[in-house]
């Protein structure tokens, strides 16, 4: 809002005993002009390309689609069918999951049963970390171990 309001309001410049008001735009508002301006001409220019390629190719095409139309229909339908299957059928087995999930999670609340399954969790990660430590001793002593070997002989 600071922005809008420093296009519209004149800048005092003050020198010696003499005050001048200087309108215009700010020097930050020329330099966006003067980097937008080519953005925009380049993407212009490559729309106008994108346009004129799309109709010279539509030209081109539309005698083939009137000729093979009798084709060309029917295997756009079921395909369009094909993909609304498989689109309606990932929705619903999204949905299905989810809302199997929403009743389990609600049905353990209501039993009390999630804090019995957090503490499982939680020891089950102790317990995997013990393994994983007494694993990586072992592992260490057999290297050691290979390392002494290597050395006598």
């Amino acid at each position: 809002m600071a922005d809008r309001d420093r296009s519209y309001r004149f800048d005092q410049v003050v020198r010696g005993d003499r005050t001048n008001y200087q309108s215009g735009p700010s020097t930050a508002q020329v330099l966006t002009v003067l980097t937008l301006l080519p953005i925009g001409g380049t993407l212009l220019a490559l729309a106008g390309l994108t346009l004129t390629g799309t109709v010279i190719g539509l030209c081109v095409a539309t005698p083939l689609f009137v000729i093979f139309s009798p084709v060309l229909l029917p295997a756009a339908i079921a395909v369009f069918m094909a993909v609304a299957g498989f689109l309606s059928s990932g929705a619903f087995g999204l949905t299905g999951l989810s809302s199997l999930s929403y009743v389990f999670n609600r049905f353990r609340q209501a039993t009390g049963t999630e804090q019995l399954d957090a503490d499982r969790a939680k020891r089950g990660m102790q317990d995997m970390v013990g393994y994983v430590g007494q694993k990586t001793k072992e592992a260490g002593q057999t290297i050691e171990n290979k390392a002494h070997e290597g050395g006598r002989t």
